[in-house]
């Protein structure tokens, strides 16, 4: 592969550009983390199969289970990755009860979400979804519903699928395994085009991502984003001085001694500024979405992914979420008026700190929200949750959300998010003491 970076590039510059890029590059480095250990290293428990293969979740998730951190236990996982180098892929979905909630999330490797199917986007009937790359330029084949083109050769889903309790799980296993992929040739039944070259995937390593090294990840993925989008022509230019480019080579032994140094200067300086960016970053409003949804504000897309890496766009759902300390009895009150605005429904789930985990406590239960059975309104038609350690009392424990004896950390998460959560005029309700709680 050729290398290339400019020798007399003042330092200064350099630094700037080493922010830069960094924060460019940072959700896509999160997103590669994932791609390697599904489709890349077969001995990691993640390992999905490879690409075009889905690997479904459909269990309810526990306090033992620590596959992933903040696990959601509303809507089980699948997961696939398409490489679109040869050709398209078509995405085909069963018939769906009208009152089940799915979601195919499709995401490339910038993290833009640019396509949807399921019950907000496209209903729940069967349907045949093209999934296009960036070379790909035919006409929409006889039954398929809807081409979703992308700006990547490597893309991935991560499909919810709806589920109300342990009962359900068979239920939902079976609506998975009519969730399918195929290469359009095998689709049409014609011949298939050539194979694509293997890829070589790098060994991820996080100390090498989050430091000069992190130029090499860059260049491997920029590879599969060509052509590259023309709102970023200018950019690839003036990363091209620090030796960023598609398939490039990047050696940091090789480079000038004080420019490394600039370009960790850079590095350090990306990594401030994302941790001020953070501390105010309360919502996920505006945090995901397609390119022209975040206007290339690379920032807001580093800070989405160290969030909540594939979070939904905000016409899917709505995240907002506490931080508390479960020796403190909490209440969660919502009026009538300000009840989440979910089409589909709502849940606050609870996860201990700073492993994010589900807290295991003897009522099994990690997560409540409007399909808890039990679950009491208030007179007024309001409702009030109770967040701590201790039971609120046997009449209140019906709207309890059991915490660990220290901080916990609460997400809420909104399906269908109503217009005031959309436009940001909707926000969850304060967290605020019991005072009628235990102590």
């Amino acid at each position: 592969m050729p290398t290339l970076h400019r020798t007399d590039l003042p330092l200064e510059e350099a630094r700037a550009i080493a922010k830069e890029a960094y924060v460019y590059a940072y959700a896509m480095l999160e997103n590669y983390n994932t791609l390697y250990k599904q489709v890349a290293d077969p001995q990691a428990p993640e390992y999905v199969g490879g690409f075009g293969k889905f690997r479904h979740y459909s269990q309810l998730y526990t306090p033992e289970n620590h596959d992933v951190v903040t696990p959601n236990n509303d809507t089980p996982y699948s997961w696939a990755w398409l490489d679109l180098r040869a050709e398209p892929w078509v995405a085909l979905v069963p018939q769906v009860p009208q009152d089940r909630y799915y979601v195919e999330q499709w995401v490339d490797l910038f993290t833009h979400n640019f396509a949807y199917i399921g019950s907000r986007a496209t209903g729940n009937g069967a349907g045949h979804y093209l999934i296009t790359g960036p070379g790909w330029k035919g006409e929409k084949p006889q039954g398929i519903d809807a081409v979703f083109p992308s700006e990547t050769d490597i893309v991935m889903t991560l499909t919810r699928t709806a589920l109300d309790g342990p009962a359900d799980v068979a239920n939902v296993r079976k609506i998975q395994q009519g969730m399918t992929l195929q290469p359009l040739s095998a689709y049409l039944k014609s011949q298939a085009p050539p194979p694509p070259s293997p890829i070589r995937f790098p060994p991820y390593d996080a100390g090498k991502v989050h430091s000069h090294d992190f130029i090499g990840y860059l260049n491997f993925l920029l590879q599969f984003t060509q052509p590259p989008h023309p709102s970023e022509a200018k950019l690839m230019q003036r990363f091209a001085t620090i030796g960023i480019g598609p398939g490039v080579a990047f050696d940091a032994t090789t480079l000038d001694p004080s420019l490394l140094a600039a370009i960790d200067s850079g590095i350090e300086d990306a990594k401030a500024t994302m941790a001020e960016k953070s501390k105010t970053t309360l919502s996920s409003n505006g945090l995901f979405g397609t390119r022209e949804f975040l206007k290339n504000d690379y920032l807001t897309r580093a800070i989405a992914a160290e969030k909540g890496l594939y979070g939904n766009s905000i016409d899917e759902a709505w995240y907002g979420g506490y931080i508390g300390d479960g020796t403190q009895p909490s209440i969660i009150h919502f009026s009538k008026a300000d009840l989440p605005p979910a089409k589909f429904f709502w849940s606050v789930t609870l996860y201990t700190l700073p492993d994010r985990f589900l807290y295991a406590n003897d009522l099994e239960r990690y997560s409540i929200g409007d399909r808890t059975p039990g679950l009491k309104y208030d007179p007024d038609g309001g409702l009030t949750l109770y967040v701590g350690h201790a039971s609120p009392g046997k009449e209140k424990e019906s709207n309890w959300l059991p915490a660990p004896a220290g901080p916990y950390s609460a997400v809420g998460r909104v399906y269908g998010p109503g217009p005031s959560a959309i436009e940001g005029k909707w926000n969850l309700p304060p967290l605020q003491p019991d005072e009628g709680g235990p102590h």
